[in-house]
């Protein structure tokens, strides 16, 4: 009998669990910007939901989360010190999100990769409530109570995070603008076309390449129109012969994978303002290419 208690206990936590895991992935991926260090917080959060006194606790997936954020708070703020010494601009983790656009969200707010790239200059904590109240509609006291802190502090950490992504980023375009500025950017890039990628860079553009030390990637970020523009015709001859480009749906967004010899080199991205492409991030290195190596084409 005990036994068989134990064993429906444990199926109920498991069903419970699994009920919960997306959203558990989407908290823990947007606080770290890797879906990697996200997936072992899930795995975390499991053993300890496992070794929990569950017959206290009535919400399951609150309890979930909770540990699930407090974990990849921990992580993050060790992850920042990492990233310190990252060889070259480390850019967030992509992930493929044509199967779920939201990633376990209320809303898509804070999946985009510029988001994630500009929430990196936040400290965990006002990373965590801002992600918690714009992705997941979390109350303000709900979010406080995870955090430890009060509600009060929590609306001033959430207000913290919406001023510095204003201060960073004009106003976005829409999904099918978005595609139609990177259609543009792509055939300018891949014929060295000076005249036409002057045209759809915005003023102050920056191009971003993660190749994490990688031979061939760029080590710090080219900026201004003039210079990406020139950066881009420099290279086009070295870069684009013989590959194939695809189109992918990158954390929400249309990009780009750039294939040669049937395998996957670069994700391209871009970051569109009314102003033109002001961010354009160059995803190359092979650990973070690895969602896209066998996603389907258009």
């Amino acid at each position: 009998m005990h036994a068989g208690a134990d064993t429906d206990s444990l199926d109920q936590a498991a069903r419970n669990f699994l009920a919960a895991r997306p959203q558990l992935f989407g908290v823990a991926y947007r606080l770290l910007g890797s879906a990697v260090e996200a997936e072992d917080v899930v795995q975390e959060a499991w053993l300890r939901w496992q070794n929990a006194d569950r017959t206290r606790i009535v919400e399951p997936t609150a309890f979930l989360t909770t540990v699930t954020t407090r974990l990849a708070i921990n992580l993050a703020q060790s992850a920042r010190m990492r990233r310190e010494s990252y060889v070259g601009p480390w850019l967030p983790e992509p992930i493929d999100t044509s199967a779920d656009p939201q990633v376990g969200a209320e809303r898509v707010d804070a999946l985009e990769l510029a988001v994630l790239f500009l929430l990196e200059k936040l400290n965990p904590m006002e990373r965590a409530a801002y992600v918690l109240r714009e992705a997941f509609d979390y109350p303000y006291a709900r979010i406080a109570d995870i955090l430890q802190t009060s509600a009060a502090n929590t609306r001033q950490l959430v207000s913290r995070g919406r001023r510095h992504l204003a201060a960073e980023r004009r106003e976005r375009v829409g999904t099918t603008e978005h595609r139609r500025f990177l259609e543009v950017f792509l055939a300018a890039a891949r014929k060295g076309d000076l005249a036409a990628l002057e045209n759809v860079l915005a003023a102050d553009v920056v191009s971003y390449t993660d190749g994490a030390g990688m031979r061939g990637a760029s080590r710090i970020p080219v900026v201004g129109r003039s210079h990406v523009s020139k950066y881009l015709a420099a290279f086009a001859p070295r870069f684009w012969p013989g590959t194939e480009v695809r189109w992918v749906e990158a954390n929400a967004r249309p990009a780009v994978v750039v294939s040669s010899g049937g395998k996957a080199v670069a994700l391209l991205s871009v970051d569109v303002s009314v102003e033109g492409i002001d961010r354009i991030m160059w995803m190359m290195s092979p650990a973070k290419l690895s969602p896209f190596m066998a996603s389907p084409g258009d």
